[in-house]
């Protein structure tokens, strides 16, 4: 299992690019390379940053590639709501693909809060002591 396979958040925008290449295909074929390229590049980017991130060197690095993710979210959420309007989506497809694209969002910003946050260290004493049961 690769490193990112671990986290939800990768689970969800995966899921999310794969759903939005295949709603997509049924776009105009004059959006071809305005709509649905963008919107299919945003949903692939969500999904690669946590990708890329996960295999840097330290929190900070992963932290900079979960920011990209979320605004690549942000940027599908928009499109989908544009989409929506142009009556390019149906209101069903497009309130599946919103709540795929907040739950993506939701968990990749609880990854981010969870970067951000130090991990205690461990000494050899807390190795060492018995767990508390309290």
């Amino acid at each position: 299992m690769a490193p990112y396979e671990r986290f939800a958040a990768w689970k969800e925008c995966h899921a999310l690019a794969i759903r939005i290449y295949r709603v997509t295909v049924g776009f105009p074929k004059h959006e071809l390379y305005g709509l649905t390229s963008q919107v299919r590049r945003a949903a692939f980017s969500a999904a690669v940053n946590i990708v890329e991130g996960s295999s840097r060197r330290g929190r900070i690095e992963f932290r900079r590639f979960l920011d990209i993710s979320l605004g690549s979210l942000s940027e599908v959420g928009y499109i989908l709501r544009f989409a929506r309007e142009l009556e390019l989506l149906s209101s069903s497809e497009w309130k599946e693909l919103d709540d795929h694209q907040q739950r993506a969002r939701y968990l990749t910003w609880k990854l981010y809060d969870a970067v951000a946050r130090p991990k205690k260290a461990i000494t050899a004493f807390d190795r060492l002591r018995p767990p508390s049961t309290a």
